[in-house]
């Protein structure tokens, strides 16, 4: 059997599987992030390119913060697709979160592939002026 046959029938079998619906390897990507701090709150900025709503998904869980989505790479549907070097990237990542911080109260927007997530500063953990009397 020559390189060639063996990489087509390697790539028909990917394709294969792909269509059954069995599980099969993705590639599991770290997302870009900015992060920018305040008195009021947290603003995180994470790269998500090819992201749909439907497939994000944002969870707290005991000071944890974890960021899961996958990337969709549509194809027409009057075509099939026969090769594709590329697969859609699954993206994970996860960030400890202060108790200064109010997690019931994050605001999360998607538009374009990028992520913004704002996480609001506890009033109780607000920086405040404390009034001096003089006696």
């Amino acid at each position: 059997m020559s390189e060639t046959t063996q990489v087509t029938q390697h790539d028909e079998d990917a394709l294969t599987r792909a269509q059954s619906d069995e599980p099969c390897r993705r590639a599991t990507m770290t997302p870009a992030v900015d992060i920018f701090e305040d008195a009021h709150g947290v603003t995180l900025w994470a790269d998500l390119p090819g992201v749909w709503k439907e497939k994000l998904e944002i969870k707290t869980h005991d000071g944890r913060l974890i960021i899961e989505a996958e990337s969709v790479v549509s194809v027409p549907p009057n075509l099939r697709l026969s090769h594709a070097e590329l697969r859609a990237p699954f993206f994970s990542r996860s960030f400890t979160v202060s108790d200064d911080f109010d997690t019931s109260r994050i605001d999360a927007v998607l538009k374009d592939g990028v992520l913004k997530l704002s996480i609001p500063r506890r009033e109780e953990a607000k920086p405040r002026r404390i009034e001096v009397r003089v006696a």
